[in-house]
């Protein structure tokens, strides 16, 4: 990785440059630079894929300056160290397109974990545009959507991609119990309510259930009376911090409509409605349908999945897409046996079959959403994770 640092003195610079060449896990090519502001609007003439920028960037005026010099080099990465980490810099930073801010005084594991997480990111090869949000919503209790999102995921996961499922169905939210028997130490109650000002990617990764490395879950808070903690404008800002570490970021949203949920719903790029093939199910799609729209919500962002999917019922996929009005874009097959022995262990379907027609429909929605070619026996990074 070709990394760029820029630091207003020679020690400094020299510090960045211990941390990183004693403990970050892999090679890299630094350029250390020494000098101030200016030295930001150098960044765009040549191809960085890393920017560490040391005490030269606490105002607006350096925020200005960094996202000038992103948008001449969208693919290069800023990571910021300075002593203002307030909420309203931090929310500046990520509107700029910064990847991550430091509190200074450095503490060198945080710099290390923090170039460890955009290695992960980068060695997945997916472009800028392709980088995903993506909001569940069950159109009927019971419809499936929470072991849909959760488990799509996983098979995200091991393309190598790096994700992140956060639990919004804020009242009984249980999404973590379908990859985990973890008990989440924050959730996301702590991260988007009261603490939303010690908010970093530090303070998320630290609150999130790792399923895989590259995969994790920040849970929906225990207690029923703690979902008023998660305000709107919090969740803007932790969805803001999400798109600069994860290639795909999957929200859980249960079946509400309210103020959280239709903030969540404004920074997505597709909206995945679960359905069955029952007609209680068809009904409350289409008034689901007529809600998002009538919210301005176009069809263009909207995808049909039919869970427990079975061929030759009463209700075919014809009759649905004619009731709802929207094509299916999935239909998960029924099988009762793996998804059940999944969900009472609290793993992933894969892990429970790993040829199970569902892990199988899954994984080919992961394929079709990342445009990668179709799955190969030997692709070792799946191979790997499924043992």
């Amino acid at each position: 990785m070709k990394i760029a640092v820029l630091a207003p003195d020679k020690s400094s610079a020299d510090h960045v440059q211990a941390v990183l060449g004693t403990g970050a896990g892999s090679e890299h090519s630094l350029e250390l630079q020494e000098g101030g502001v200016e030295l930001i609007e150098e960044l765009a003439k040549k191809s960085f894929d890393l920017a560490i920028i040391h005490s030269l960037c606490n105002d607006d005026a350096g925020l200005a300056a960094l996202e000038s010099a992103l948008q001449a080099s969208p693919n290069m990465a800023i990571i910021i160290l300075s002593d203002n980490v307030s909420p309203t810099f931090l929310l500046g930073a990520m509107r700029a397109g910064v990847r991550d801010v430091l509190q200074l005084p450095l503490q060198s594991a945080a710099l290390r974990a923090a170039v460890r997480r955009l290695e992960r990111r980068t060695s997945a090869n997916v472009p800028t545009g392709k980088r995903k949000t993506i909001a569940f919503i069950a159109c009927k209790g019971g419809s499936g959507a929470t072991f849909i999102a959760a488990n799509l995921g996983y098979s995200l996961a091991t393309l190598g991609l790096n994700v992140a499922l956060f639990d919004l169905n804020l009242q009984f939210g249980d999404a973590a119990l379908f990859l985990s028997d973890k008990q989440p130490a924050n959730t996301l109650a702590d991260v988007a309510g009261a603490n939303i000002s010690r908010l970093d990617a530090s303070f998320l990764a630290a609150a999130m259930i790792e399923v895989l490395p590259n995969y994790a879950v920040l849970a929906a808070p225990e207690e029923l009376e703690r979902a008023a903690e998660v305000r709107p404008e919090n969740l803007d800002v932790l969805l803001n911090l999400a798109a600069t570490q994860y290639d795909y970021v999957l929200l859980d949203l249960g079946r509400s409509l309210d103020a959280v949920s239709v903030k969540a719903l404004d920074r997505v790029d597709l909206i995945f409605l679960v359905i069955q093939e029952t007609l209680p199910f068809l009904r409350d799609a289409k008034r689901m349908i007529q809600a998002l729209t009538s919210l301005g919500y176009p069809k263009t962002k909207l995808r049909l999945v039919v869970n427990r999917y079975e061929k030759g019922g009463d209700i075919e996929l014809e009759d649905v897409e004619k009731t709802v009005g929207l094509p299916v874009y999935k239909a998960v097959p029924n099988s009762y046996e793996a998804v059940s022995a999944s969900v009472n262990q609290g793993v992933a379907v894969a892990l429970i079959a790993k040829h199970d027609p569902v892990t199988r429909a899954l994984d080919e929605m992961a394929r079709e959403l990342t445009e990668l070619p179709a799955a190969k026996n030997d692709h070792w990074f799946g191979h790997f994770l499924h043992r």
